[in-house]
């Protein structure tokens, strides 16, 4: 499997960690973020992932941003791309579970890393559900 990640400033301390953990898991990682805290624009990152992940470059994504909202509506607006926030592993297990989320988005300022990388693990680990949420995320795209 191959993961990509990305992040602004808010997320660099995190995707670091987060590379060497799923590196650990013998996952693929491929940075798409910034590796300095210098202010940056999330969007230029979110459209890299996003690419990536619509172009079968990277299997799934993870960003990181301050709140992760700009990130997953940045994301979002691809059309291949199922961004879910989360801020707990049920949140994860759901954003997988239910939407099928190809990218997972972590609000960096707001969770502990323990929290960060127990989400990512659970995430990873939750298959979709599909039966009726696929019928529904069938009607996400315009």
């Amino acid at each position: 499997m191959k993961i990509g990640i990305c992040n602004d400033h808010a997320g660099v301390e995190y995707k670091s960690k987060l590379a060497k953990m799923l590196s650990s898991r013998g996952i693929e990682v491929v940075n798409y973020g910034t590796d300095t805290e210098a202010s940056v624009d999330y969007p230029d990152y979110a459209h890299r992932l996003a690419s990536a992940v619509e172009s079968g470059e990277v299997d799934l994504g993870i960003a990181l941003c301050g709140t992760g909202n700009g990130m997953a509506i940045t994301l979002n607006h691809h059309k291949a791309i199922r961004a879910g926030l989360a801020w707990s592993c049920e949140i994860g297990r759901l954003v997988k579970a239910h939407n099928n989320a190809n990218v997972l988005v972590l609000p960096a300022r707001f969770i502990s890393y323990r929290m960060a990388s127990a989400i990512v693990r659970t995430w990873l680990d939750t298959p979709f559900e599909g039966g009726r949420h696929e019928r529904r995320i069938e009607k996400i795209p315009l």
